[in-house]
């Protein structure tokens, strides 16, 4: 069975976004194990810190290194993603070892996918941005920006995320294509 890491972009604990994940993982049940990262106590990055490895940060890496994938479920914040991921994400492109390019990153060929909720465009501008920065870290993405999800003013009043049918099978095959790209064989194009 796959393991398949969620990171959500919010530290809301009912926000848009983590309610997407729920959705997700109910579509994936039967045929993968998934896992939600705790990276609320990742401290802001700053190379001062970084060796010895902080304990949050540590732990984050095991995470993401057990995981066959990573399915990001990301907020808009400003057009952009928030800052809170972008955080984590330094963290974990950044080598495992001190001055050792050799060591590797624990993002590095890492498959994913990407999802996002937010208003009238759906994320779209986050998924793009988040999208390029983790092909530049060298992840493996699959269906480049994923599928964004439009909420109107009364969703957001309600607090509660709706999505129709067509963005549910939207989801759907999305949920279906990343179990298939995760049993997909990497390609060296080196």
């Amino acid at each position: 069975m796959k393991k398949i890491l969620f990171i959500t972009g919010s530290t809301r604990l009912n926000s848009f976004n983590r309610q997407l994940a729920f959705r997700a993982e109910s579509l994936l049940l039967e045929e993968a194990e998934v896992s939600y990262l705790d990276y609320a106590n990742v401290p802001f990055f700053n190379q001062d810190t970084e060796f010895p490895t902080p304990e949050a940060v540590r732990l984050a890496r095991e995470d993401i290194l057990s995981c066959d994938g990573i399915w990001f479920f990301c907020p808009e914040y400003n057009r952009s993603y928030p800052g809170f991921l972008k955080n984590l994400i330094d963290w974990m492109s950044r080598t495992l070892a001190l001055n050792d390019l050799s060591s590797g990153t624990v993002m590095k060929a890492k498959k994913a996918t990407i999802s996002g909720v937010s208003g009238k465009n759906a994320a779209f501008s986050a998924r793009s941005k988040l999208y390029e920065l983790l092909t530049y870290i060298e992840m493996d993405v699959y269906g480049e920006i994923g599928t964004g999800y439009a909420m109107g003013p009364e969703q957001f009043a309600s607090d509660k995320l709706e999505i129709t049918n067509v963005e549910l099978d939207a989801l759907k095959q999305q949920a279906k294509g990343f179990l298939k790209f995760l049993d997909d064989k990497a390609v060296d194009n080196g």
